[in-house]
């Protein structure tokens, strides 16, 4: 991944951002600077606020990154899985029923959410649900493709 161009974000997309992530994630995202990084050779963009990558687009949707999620946890929009899936989620595998503990009820298919382990609440990875969230706890079945996660190109990018 290399940046194909960055600049400063304009006051009305800094604001789309944050209503987005307050709406889907109950996140209250701080920060004065906003800068887009685009990047080639990659489904996303990334947005830094104050230097941090802390926002991603994936599909001209602004979601929260996995170093994101980490500094300022989600309240909704959540899936949590069991330390069996910890090491298989960390390396970019689609989410499967049997690993999930708990999900946010209000998750609705085709939304990107935030898998998280249950013991520390750590962010683990971003994905796309395939299911809605009432849905997902089971016995078998794929329920969140994985698009972001710990250690991936994206996590790892340095700017």
């Amino acid at each position: 991944m290399d940046v194909k161009s960055r600049h400063h974000l304009r006051s009305d997309a800094v604001s789309e951002i944050r209503e987005t992530l307050a709406d889907r994630l109950g996140v209250e995202l701080p920060g004065e600077a906003f800068e887009l990084v685009e990047l080639t050779d990659s489904p996303f963009d990334l947005v830094l606020v104050d230097g941090e990558q802390h926002v991603l687009y994936y599909e001209d949707e602004p979601f929260i990154t996995v170093r994101g999620a980490n500094a300022h946890p989600p309240e909704r929009g959540v899936v949590t899985v069991d330390s069996g899936a910890i090491s298989f989620v960390s390396d970019g595998a689609d989410v499967m029923r049997p690993g999930i503990t708990e999900a946010d009820d209000g998750i609705a298919e085709g939304e990107l959410v935030v898998v998280a382990e249950e013991s520390h609440g750590k962010a683990l990875g971003v994905g796309r649900a395939l299911v809605d969230g009432s849905e997902m706890v089971g016995d078998s079945g794929k329920v969140v493709k994985s698009l972001h996660h710990v250690g991936d190109d994206l996590y790892e990018f340095a700017v």
